[in-house]
This record gives structure tokens, C-alpha cells and sequence, in this order.
């Protein structure tokens, strides 16, 4: 065998050794701070254990004793010498904050956006960027709100939605696109859905605080992903434009007396789904229009009604002669557990897990598959200036538009042209306390 056709030997270069490398200096780790302490938060603070260009250094929340929970959780991860502070202003006036990953409620967002702009306007502290969980707001007009503030201490924004990061969903895209619709044409129709049995916390289910029902809650993720399996990798969103909206709400499970008694009675002794449901199950289908005159739909569903082993993402993109799918519980993974396995109930399996006996799917290493490890280090690379933002504020407010013309659409029960006329002062009847399913 001749030297140089072997290759796992090094071969020879001339001045190898004499031309050193140049230097190049570690970039110091973005130094994270948290606002909310509960599931999301823990879920992000779990992906930080892939990301090197960032530590977990603070933890705020209302309940003290979550955030120092949850800074324990990052600590005993090795993410970051994480500890709780007592003030948004404190965390934010401390030099070892340098970005702010805002994960607290949906009512508290603008208040909380407030006290960011307030500290620095006021001298006290300075930040390299701020990243916002999805919704971006509750309503058009506190996403504007949100967005103008940001805007007024020139602080660069992110927005976090995690599945268009999921490895699935970007593969799948990437290959469509690049084999599929390079030689038969671009993609027509995509579908994304979301379900599980309904959210952790008591804010979740109030449609005042939260903002609406599932629609709000969990709509923002499948409007937007596909969107974005109908964008073509590279371009902006801007090129596949919602021009109609049709929208579809149901209260199917929770409103019904013996499912309303369960949620009193887990979630808030004052929550009566009889009287004053939010929807557990909503559809959309959007209708764009392409930068290359093509008309194509993106159908949306999500449900806190879904009975299954968990968590239910799903997603497909179809074109002239290819499609893809995607199913998080076709894990590849799946363990048997007999009647005679007892213990008691967690989600150790899968996110929202609903059994611990019988076939059950395990979704390993949750906090990659569902797409915060990639999103997470894409936006502490975004402020650090290594990379360009995908997603930002502005975006967010687009989402928020869109879940606004489906509340419109499904209470007029007509398609509606986006945007609607009165969309910036549209507040949805089941944020209201006025819809009747």
C-alpha cells in the first residue's frame, strides 16, 4: 500500500511544523439570566448543557423559592454558577447578566419588558440582547407594545420558538427543498400540529391571563413552523405571505362537568370550565400567496384534548412529487411496563405523559428533540454578533397577528383576508370571559 493512499496516516507538508497557527482567543461564555422559573424555564436551562457560548448566571421569579429551584437546577447541571435574584432590576444591573431569556407568565410580559427598559434607561445595568418565549404577547397591541420597547434602548431581540429548531423539522426542510423542489417544483401544502392533555400550570387555563385558550397557547408554534416548511431555505418569510385565514375553536373535553371538576380541582379551586371555558382544540388553515405567484396552505391544530402516551408534535410538507413527516412519538425508542409495575406519576417518558403502564414511547433527550438546544445556542451565538437573528420580535408579532385573524375568523365563522380590519384593537372573547362553546 503506498504512503499517501492510507487514510489514517498524516501526510507529509512541507513546513508543517514551522508555520504555527493563528491564535485565536476563546470567546468569553454570554452569561444568561432567566425570567420565570417554572417548566419552560427548566426545559431551556436543560439544553444549556449543549451550548458552550453561554452559562446560566441568574434566575428572577415571584415565587422565591422556584427561582432558587430552578438556579439549583442549572448549578447541579454544570450550566452555569447560577443564583436568584430578588428584582428584575438586580439581575439585570449586574455585569454578569448579559442577555435575558424572558419565560415568565403571559400577563406579566409587558410589565416585565418594562422593568428591563426601565433599568437600562435608568443607567443602572446593560444588556447584549433579550430573547422572548412564544407568545410574544397576548394581544396585538401589547405585542406592538412589547416590540416599541425594545425598540427604544436599541436592545437586540430574539424570538423563541423551538420547533422550527427541531433537528427533524430543519433536516426534512433542507432535503425537500434541496432534491424535491429544485427539480419538480416548490411545496403546496404543510401541516404541523401540536397535542397533549393540557398545560402545568393554573395561569395556562384562565383566558384573561393567558390570553385565550390552546389557540394562543400552542398555536403560535404550528402557524409558524408551516410557514416555515413553505419558506425556501435562506429567504425571508416575507416571501410566502397569509393573504385568508380561516379558524375553527372548540371546547370538546374540559367543559364537560366531570373533566371541569378534575381542573378545579388540580389546577384552581375558582376555575369553573362550565361557566367560563377557554377552547381545548383549534384548527387554522392559512392561504399564502408566494413571491413567485403560487397559492399555498398551511393547516395548523392543536389540542389540549389529545389522549395519548404524551406530547404530540407532528409536521408534513408536501409538494409535486415528494412530502416528509415527522412524530415525536415515533421515538424509536419504546419500553413495556405490566400491570404489576406500580409507582407514582411523573414524566420521566415524554412531556405530558399520561400512563405508566402498557406500551409507552420515550422521547430521549427531550430538550434537543423539541428544538431548545438549537434555538437556545443560536441566540447566544446572535448576541455574541456570530450569527444573524432568524427569528426576532418582529416576527413574534407577526405569529401574534395571525392567532388574532383566527380568533376573528372562528368568531365570525367566515374566512377572513389578512389582516383584518381592527386587528390592533382585537381582544379575543375567550380572553374576555364572554365565549360560549
Amino acid at each position: 500500500m503506498k504512503f499517501d493512499s492510507d487514510p489514517y496516516r498524516m501526510k507529509a507538508r512541507p513546513h508543517a511544523l514551522s508555520a504555527p497557527r493563528p491564535l485565536i482567543m476563546p470567546t468569553k461564555p454570554l452569561g444568561i439570566g432567566f425570567i420565570g422559573s417554572g417548566f419552560n424555564t427548566r426545559f431551556h436551562i436543560q439544553g444549556f448543557q449543549a451550548i458552550r457560548d453561554a452559562d446560566v448566571r441568574g434566575v428572577w421569579s415571584p415565587n422565591k423559592k422556584n427561582a432558587a429551584s430552578a438556579a439549583a437546577l442549572a448549578r447541579t447541571l454544570d450550566v452555569g454558577d447560577a443564583k436568584a435574584y430578588s428584582t428584575i432590576t438586580e439581575m439585570v444591573a449586574d455585569p454578569e447578566i448579559e442577555a435575558i431569556w424572558l419565560c415568565g407568565p403571559n400577563h406579566a410580559r409587558v410589565e416585565n419588558v418594562e422593568e428591563i427598559v426601565h433599568t437600562i434607561e435608568s443607567g443602572k445595568g446593560t444588556l447584549k440582547g433579550i430573547a422572548c418565549e412564544k407568545p410574544l404577547a397576548r394581544n396585538v397591541a401589547e405585542a406592538k407594545q412589547v416590540l416599541e420597547l425594545v425598540r427604544r434602548v436599541g436592545l437586540p431581540h430574539g424570538y423563541l420558538e423551538n420547533q422550527v429548531f427541531t433537528p427533524q423539522v430543519e433536516t426534512g426542510k433542507n432535503l425537500l427543498w434541496a432534491r424535491g423542489a429544485a427539480t419538480t417544483g416548490r411545496p403546496y401544502l404543510a401541516r404541523a400540529a401540536e397535542e397533549h392533555s393540557g398545560p402545568h400550570g393554573p395561569w395556562f387555563w384562565r383566558g384573561n391571563l393567558q390570553g385565550g385558550g390552546v389557540l394562543n397557547d400552542m398555536m403560535c408554534h404550528s402557524a409558524l413552523v408551516v410557514r416555515h416548511l413553505l419558506t425556501k431555505p435562506g429567504e425571508s418569510y416575507d416571501t410566502v405571505k397569509p393573504v385568508r385565514i380561516t379558524g375553527h375553536i372548540a371546547s370538546l373535553k374540559w367543559s364537560r362537568p366531570e373533566y371541569a371538576k378534575i381542573l378545579s380541582k388540580t389546577m384552581d379551586k375558582g376555575l369553573d370550565y362550565t361557566k367560563a371555558p377557554s377552547e381545548d382544540f383549534a384548527n387554522v388553515v392559512i392561504e399564502f400567496e408566494t413571491s413567485d405567484g403560487y397559492k399555498v396552505l398551511g393547516e395548523a391544530s392543536t389540542s389540549w384534548s389529545f389522549v395519548g402516551a404524551g406530547l404530540r408534535l407532528s409536521a408534513e410538507l408536501l409538494g409535486p412529487e415528494y412530502s416528509m413527516s415527522w412524530n415525536t412519538l415515533d421515538s424509536g425508542l419504546k419500553l413495556f411496563f405490566s400491570r404489576q409495575v406500580k409507582g407514582k406519576q411523573g414524566e420521566d417518558l415524554v412531556e405530558k405523559q399520561n400512563a405508566e403502564m402498557g406500551l409507552m414511547p420515550v422521547v430521549a433527550g427531550e430538550a434537543m428533540a423539541y428544538g431548545y438546544e438549537a434555538e437556545d445556542r443560536h441566540f447566544a451565538r446572535v448576541f455574541q454578533g456570530k450569527e444573524k437573528a432568524r427569528l426576532t420580535f418582529d416576527d413574534g408579532l407577526e405569529v401574534v397577528k395571525v392567532l388574532m385573524a383566527a380568533y376573528a375568523s372562528a368568531e365570525a365563522g367566515r374566512t377572513l383576508d389578512f389582516p383584518p380590519k381592527g386587528l390592533d384593537k382585537f381582544v379575543p372573547k375567550v380572553a374576555k370571559g364572554e365565549w360560549k362553546p
